[in-house]
């Protein structure tokens, strides 16, 4: 199993009345494997995990294993804020087919490196799966540490992290971790090109979903350590970037989707759907002006 490059954290989409789209999703993931994404994370935060229902969890994965049929690796989002329940999940997406587990910081309860460390571990014990540990401080309320990280990555089920603080302390120290048998993915689109360039294997990006083929060039570029091709891709990426941060996750992203007949952009409560107005325009011009110059690079 290959999980490096370009990784797209895949958002999903919803009909009008709610439900899942998986039409509108199998579009997404053709889109994804076109543009060269290298594997998907099904159920993530994009994903909007922690708004389906536990059959819904099943049909998008299954959905996605059979539409994909091994060409990329597929990647669950299990983690929960309680232990038992996120070692329930990373055994059922196991029993599914999937490759490897994204198992994030437990969130809310803010628990101490002690339990973060006895919280992998278990999971990494009885999941049944290879574990991603996924560190989002903002999201989460508690900060996985490179310390706590070295000792989890002695596991042999623990194989890498998607750390998305991208302050250049935090890239360093784990670059520092990165071995054959544990790879550091940044987490974070902004600073994707600098992590990579100082050893991340990849990233799983949010970005990605709307354009994989240029997160794939810029992904290329700095794995690499090409610096000038990354600050290229980077700087054609940058008015994209800023343009999503109008909003959390995954609102804005949701609200590229239909300009490219990808689904609708509304989540699902209590997330709300983009506003019309300066921040949808921003973000539909950029996207324009990168399909315009994707068009003259072809």
């Amino acid at each position: 199993m290959n999980i490096r490059g370009s990784i797209c954290a895949l958002a999903t989409p919803f009909a009008a009345d709610g439900a899942l789209d998986l039409d509108a999703f199998g579009r997404l993931l053709d889109h994804q494997l076109a543009g060269g994404t290298q594997a998907l994370v099904v159920a993530g935060s994009t994903g909007e995990a922690h708004m389906l229902e536990h059959d819904e969890f099943d049909r998008l994965l299954a959905f996605v294993l059979e539409r994909v049929a091994g060409r990329v690796p597929v990647i669950a989002g299990t983690g929960e804020a309680g232990t038992a329940k996120t070692v329930a999940l990373t055994r059922r997406a196991q029993l599914l087919g999937a490759d490897a587990a994204l198992v994030v910081t437990p969130y809310y309860v803010r628990p101490t490196q002690e339990g973060l460390r006895r919280h992998f571990l278990e999971v990494a014990e009885h999941g049944g799966l290879p574990v991603l540990l996924y560190n989002v401080p903002t999201r989460t309320g508690c900060d996985l540490l490179p310390s706590t990280v070295a000792v989890l990555r002695e596991h042999p089920a623990i194989v890498g992290i998607k750390e998305a603080r991208g302050d250049r302390e935090r890239i360093s120290a784990l670059a520092e971790l990165v071995r054959q048998d544990f790879v550091y993915l940044s987490g974070d689109d902004g600073s994707a090109g600098e992590a990579m360039l100082a050893g991340a294997a990849g990233t799983i990006s949010v970005v990605a979903n709307l354009v994989p083929q240029a997160f794939r060039a810029l992904c290329d570029a700095a794995v690499a350590g090409d610096r000038v091709a990354t600050a290229r891709c980077h700087g054609a990426l940058e008015p994209l970037l800023q343009a999503l941060n109008c909003a959390p996750n995954p609102i804005a992203v949701k609200a590229g989707l239909p300009v490219l007949g990808l689904g609708l952009a509304q989540p699902r409560l209590p997330l709300v759907e983009l506003n019309d107005g300066p921040d949808r325009a921003r973000l539909h011009q950029a996207l324009s002006t990168l399909a315009s110059l994707a068009t003259v690079a072809g």
